[in-house]
């Protein structure tokens, strides 16, 4: 299947019914845009005895990650097509709960955010409201890392270059996502996004949260927030039991991956 969450665009391989391994080597083949299908992300539905399904999340580049927010958004909306309001979904992140928000929206709860320098990880130990980097970013642990700049204007920056820079930081032993975040009004923020592992996206369901997080860590914003993203609007929410992530979703297609295809590259 393919989906998207504001225009971050996602495979979908449902192996429930008909497994199919999945390697980083082909995770790169299915991601390229010219060669496969395309994708920032890459996911796989599996059974799973203790919830309602089990994702696993791949980026373009072939390097595994334990949370995709709107892919995991896309996932549940799919499976609430039976007439579920609720389900909860097993990631690398934990156990997450997912609801029919009304109106076409779908939201999840992407767990607490980790604010330990270990549990991000950092490479040692710092203040993770105030790095010690140039442009004094907030780092942030959504299942994977994240490294947010808030910024006066964060179109003059070219996301590409700043992004790539910062992804390989060697503060960030696995690498990190970047956010680029203007606060624009009350409880309102513009972000843009460098995903670790792909690069620029239109939108991040993670990086969303790490930013509305970071920004109430700051005292820029209250703990609910609009952030509007280059694809899109997501509402997040930091709540007790959690971070909340709401948001339209799409379905744009199903299809079958041909097996003289699969021979040529697996």
């Amino acid at each position: 299947m393919k989906m998207h969450g504001l225009g971050n665009d996602f495979v979908v391989i449902d192996r429930r019914a008909a497994p199919l391994e999945v390697t980083p080597d082909f995770a790169r083949i299915l991601g390229d845009r010219h060669r496969g299908i395309g994708f920032d992300q890459l996911a796989t539905i599996d059974t799973c005895p203790d919830t309602d399904a089990r994702l696993t999340f791949w980026n373009r580049d072939g390097s595994l990650s334990a949370a995709c927010g709107n892919a995991t958004r896309c996932i549940a909306r799919l499976l609430m097509e039976d007439g579920r309001q609720s389900l909860v979904l097993r990631t690398e992140r934990g156990d997450l709960a997912a609801r029919d928000a009304g109106d076409g929206l779908t939201a999840v709860n992407m767990g607490p955010p980790v604010l330990d320098w270990q549990g991000i990880p950092l490479l040692h130990d710092c203040d993770t409201l105030h790095l010690p980097m140039d442009g004094d970013p907030v780092a942030t642990g959504m299942g994977n890392p994240h490294c947010t700049f808030f910024m006066d204007d964060i179109d003059a920056v070219d996301l590409t270059s700043f992004g790539h820079t910062h992804e390989y930081h060697p503060l960030f032993p696995q690498r990190t996502n970047v956010q680029l975040a203007q606060l624009v009004g009350r409880d309102h923020l513009r972000v843009r996004v460098y995903e670790r592992g792909a690069g620029p996206t239109l939108a991040s369901g993670s990086s969303s949260c790490a930013v509305a997080v970071a920004a109430a860590r700051r005292g820029l914003t209250g703990r609910a927030v609009r952030v509007d993203l280059t694809g899109g609007t997501l509402d997040i929410d930091w709540r007790d039991d959690g971070v909340w992530m709401t948001g339209p979703t799409a379905h744009v297609a199903d299809g079958v991956l041909r097996a003289d295809w699969l021979a040529s590259v697996l």
